[in-house]
């Protein structure tokens, strides 16, 4: 079984809300469950996966800006700020360390709510202990 970690992140990189979806759902189901828990930000920093008119109008509506790159098959390309965009690169360490926790990288657990608790919990001891 596949699993996909959703996540919200400070400008530090370290994870505010979490959600999992199955592996082979698209990314506009985690963006639909976290967008409501969304904090007063300036710019969300997105991966391409999160490219959907209809999440940019919901970040637009909280007055948050994005900054995701437009998906290859769209017709009329996105702008986005390409220097603000590489610092999305904290979000990646941040799932690169969760992931050096062996059963978060290895998913032992079989139920989505135990392995979501283990990355909380991870999270916590890595982040916020």
């Amino acid at each position: 079984m596949n699993t996909k970690l959703h996540a919200i992140c400070d400008s530090q990189g370290r994870p505010l809300n979490l959600f999992v979806t199955a592996g082979q759902v698209s990314d506009y189901v985690g963006a639909r469950a976290l967008v409501s828990r969304l904090p007063r930000v300036d710019w969300l920093l997105g991966d391409r996966g999160y490219d959907a008119d209809w999440f940019r109008e919901a970040l637009k509506d909280k007055g948050i800006r994005a900054c995701i790159p437009g998906r290859k098959q769209r017709k009329k390309p996105v702008k986005y700020d390409k220097r603000r965009y590489k610092r999305r690169n904290r979000i990646e360490i941040m799932f690169g360390r969760l992931k050096d926790w062996r059963r978060v990288a290895t998913r032992y657990d079989r139920c989505p709510k135990v392995f979501l608790s283990a990355i909380a919990l991870a999270a916590l001891v890595i982040y916020w202990l």
